[in-house]
């Protein structure tokens, strides 16, 4: 699949990076205003280095850039990284859908088993319960 030009591995590296919870947190904190890694590591229950982990597979997928404010290093979650990852789930949803219409299309045009087919199984079995 490709979306505006991401690639199957691009779109995999996105999907990747919003599958785990403390990475969609820090999208969420930095799409307001730039952070730096150190001012996110306080917000969570882990090492200054495990956060910048984080950070770092948000920023290989292209969800966050960082921008220099003197020493320090600013996250800023980039709306348009989001916006295709959207754009990828909408894509996916088209597919599917459009399967499950051919699907639905196939089953209405099947025939199946007749009325009589039906008819006869039900007397049979009402007569046995008399």
């Amino acid at each position: 699949m490709v979306v505006d030009g991401l690639t199957d591995e691009t779109v995999d590296r996105l999907f990747h990076a919003l599958a785990d919870a403390t990475r969609r947190d820090i999208l969420r904190r930095c799409v307001r205003s730039g952070l730096s890694v150190s001012r996110l590591a306080e917000a969570y229950p882990m090492s200054f280095a495990a956060v910048q982990k984080h950070v770092t597979v948000l920023e290989r997928a292209g969800l966050i850039t960082k921008r220099r404010r003197g020493r320090e290093r600013l996250v800023h979650t980039d709306p348009g990284a989001v916006d295709r990852a959207r754009q990828a789930l909408d894509e996916l949803e088209t597919a599917w859908r459009a399967r499950v219409d051919r699907m639905s299309g196939l089953l209405a045009d099947d025939p199946g088993p007749g009325p009589e087919a039906g008819a006869g199984d039900k007397e049979t079995t009402e007569g046995q319960d008399r």
